[in-house]
């Protein structure tokens, strides 16, 4: 299976500056490219593949005076530009179609400068690698710091290098690695997703829910508060803009270690585990949308129990509360829900 392994980086300002640059650089191919393809569909020509956006969009481009500025930068970034436009547009298309399931997706979108995640992506023909002194050579970019926190397991197909809107920069590596045997015997576990708790195990262990956000609500109210009072463009106004992403990201990281200790905690212990089928999109839409969005349990059923590579099962759990009712199993909805009634 394949898996990511995120790393912190620590760039020079040299090198948030070529950061930058590159960043620029694949917005603006990405751009073209929705450019292209929105022209040949307005006249009712056939859509030009990568291949041929690659030879007008970059290798052409690149001899241009108004483009000839994207040879400062790798090619591969470029090229996997045109690549994340194929991607969207497939998906767009077989969502249509009814060939992809889940939520409708919408039609690929321009992609601003004032976007405050920004990304690139080096695929193993950039040639980047991890040196013995702890930093991430990266093409026409140089040898950035990164914190290994672990080794990685295998050599990684790609990274991509991350900023965040706190301004925080990260390298998410792309590995293969083969799954672990769980020799936890044949032991099983369901989950009920409440709000009452966070989680109720059909063990009957109750998971009191963190609350990270209403914890910080006071906290993020001031900051957001600072912010509205600076003057717009100003730089004052900037760095309240910075501190207000930090205070944001200390919240989601919070809650994505819980989410990663809990689960890597169930499937340690288990074989199989069967997840309530919840529909947490549909509850954000309610009056409940600040805590079911604070608790984030779709973190808990999108994957998250292959983060340490186990193949552990996980499926969704339908409730059948007229059977449980029947066989006299507890008093509270949210003990009732993860027991197996068959």
């Amino acid at each position: 299976m394949k898996l990511r392994y995120r790393f912190r980086l620590y760039p020079t300002p040299g090198q948030q500056a070529s950061l930058a640059q590159a960043f620029g650089c694949a917005r603006v191919v990405f751009n073209d490219a929705i450019a292209a393809r929105r022209n040949a569909y307005m006249a009712g020509e056939k859509f030009p593949s990568v291949v041929e956006l690659s030879r007008s969009l970059i290798t052409e481009a690149k001899r241009t005076s108004e483009r000839a500025w994207l040879g400062e930068v790798s090619t591969v970034v470029l090229q996997q530009a045109l690549r994340d436009v194929d991607r969207a547009y497939r998906g767009f298309f077989d969502s249509i179609s009814g060939k992809r399931k889940g939520r409708k997706l919408g039609a690929p979108k321009f992609r601003s400068r004032r976007d405050r995640r920004q990304s690139i992506r080096f695929t193993a023909n950039a040639k980047f690698s991890i040196t013995r002194g702890g930093k991430l050579r990266l093409p026409k970019i140089g040898y950035v710091p990164i914190k290994l926190s672990r080794p990685l397991p295998s050599v990684p197909s790609s990274v991509t290098v991350i900023k965040e809107a706190s301004g925080r920069y990260f390298a998410s590596f792309v590995v293969e690695v083969a799954p672990e045997s769980n020799d936890v015997g044949e032991s099983a576990i369901g989950i009920d997703l409440g709000l009452g708790h966070f989680a109720v195990l059909s063990d009957g262990t109750k998971i009191e829910a963190p609350r990270f956000l209403r914890k910080a609500e006071d906290q993020l109210k001031r900051v957001q508060r600072d912010l509205t009072r600076k003057e717009k463009g100003s730089a004052n106004r900037e760095k309240a803009r910075i501190k207000l992403a930090r205070a944001h990201a200390r919240v989601a990281d919070a809650r994505r270690d819980f989410h990663h200790q809990l689960s890597a905690q169930l499937i340690g212990e288990n074989q199989a585990i069967a997840v309530e089928d919840l529909s947490v999109s549909g509850l954000a839409r309610t009056r409940l949308a600040k805590s079911v969005l604070d608790r984030s349990e779709g973190l808990l059923r999108r994957g998250d129990w292959t983060v340490v590579g186990r193949g552990v099962p996980v499926r969704p759990l339908p409730l059948r509360l007229g059977d449980l009712r029947a066989a006299g199993v507890g008093a509270g909805r949210d003990h009732r829900s993860p027991v197996r009634a068959d």
